[in-house]
């Protein structure tokens, strides 16, 4: 059995740390939207237990330390499979890597969803989205999709009212950003600023995109500078965007606009400085089933 599918990408809409917990890692209060833009992950059923993994992108892990490889084997260690269960995964990468949009969970997250149908396991949402969350903290978030509230390392994900309507440019600069290095930039600041947090979720929760987009914010932008973002968010905001903000902990940046032709206009001038930009829209699902082989 072979299935194909699309694993779409994210950007976050807010993104704030709320905190340190106990255990090292960071509480966050963020706003998450499944993008367009997004890679292709074919999963099939293979004779022995083996995992496996190929990537059309060279350079990305294709052994134990791709995230699809652990997604998988935690998949089969709550599962309790033990005997036949090889597995082949192939990744056709697009979504840019170091960039904020967790292109690596929505890969696993669709591993989650392909392994569930095909080894008749049948398990509900919050279920794969448990298993996913012991992987990567947005890979919930990848699995539930659309326009949602993510809360604390990720586990708590809820559903908001879809963003739709809009065109999303995206630009990933040449430079990359380590989370880990975000992460301790950020417990670096002094003075954090903080987002208007409840704000952006009651418009969001009222059905009020216009409003909510309006409070785009993103405190990693304090404590990072990541060479071409002030650009970018200049170059978004001089053709009418309605939001313009980095996603994640970088380093990739996006401008979103009510007129697909104003998206249009803004992604030739980027293509002028940038090589990696992309028109893109919101979508309800973070995971499509795009194909079933017998």
């Amino acid at each position: 059995m072979k299935l194909t599918v699309k694993a779409n990408a994210k950007i976050n809409l807010l993104l704030d740390v709320t905190g340190i917990k106990k255990n090292g890692y960071h509480s966050l209060f963020t706003v998450m939207q499944s993008i367009s833009l997004g890679d292709t992950v074919t999963v099939e059923k293979t004779n022995g237990n083996d995992i496996t993994v190929s990537c059309t992108v060279p350079g990305v892990p294709t052994d134990s330390r791709n995230i699809v490889y652990k997604c998988a084997d935690k998949f089969f260690q709550y599962a309790g499979i033990t005997e036949n269960k090889g597995v082949h995964i192939h990744i056709d990468k697009v979504t840019p890597f170091c960039a904020g949009m967790g292109g690596g969970s929505a890969d696993g997250a669709a591993v989650l969803v392909a392994l569930n149908k095909i080894f008749n396991t049948n398990y509900p949402e919050k279920i794969l989205c448990r298993i996913g969350v012991k992987v990567g903290a947005d890979i919930p978030f990848c699995i539930v999709g659309g326009t949602a509230l993510a809360l604390d390392t990720g586990a708590v994900v809820a559903p908001l009212p879809d963003v739709e309507g809009y065109s999303i440019v995206v630009v990933k600069p040449e430079d990359g950003v380590s989370t880990k290095e975000a992460y301790e930039a950020v417990d670096s600041l002094e003075n954090m600023k903080h987002p208007k947090n409840q704000e952006m979720l009651e418009y969001l929760a009222d059905g009020d995109t216009e409003n909510a987009l309006k409070l785009c914010s993103n405190v990693f932008e304090q404590a990072l500078e990541v060479p071409g973002r002030v650009d970018i968010k200049n170059i978004c905001n001089n053709n009418g965007a309605v939001a313009s903000c980095m996603t994640g902990s970088g380093s990739a940046v996006y401008g979103i606009f009510k007129e697909k032709a104003q998206a249009e206009k803004t992604a030739e001038e980027l293509k002028t400085k940038f090589t990696n930009v992309f028109i893109c829209t919101p979508e309800k699902t973070g995971v499509e089933i795009i194909s079933i082989t017998e």
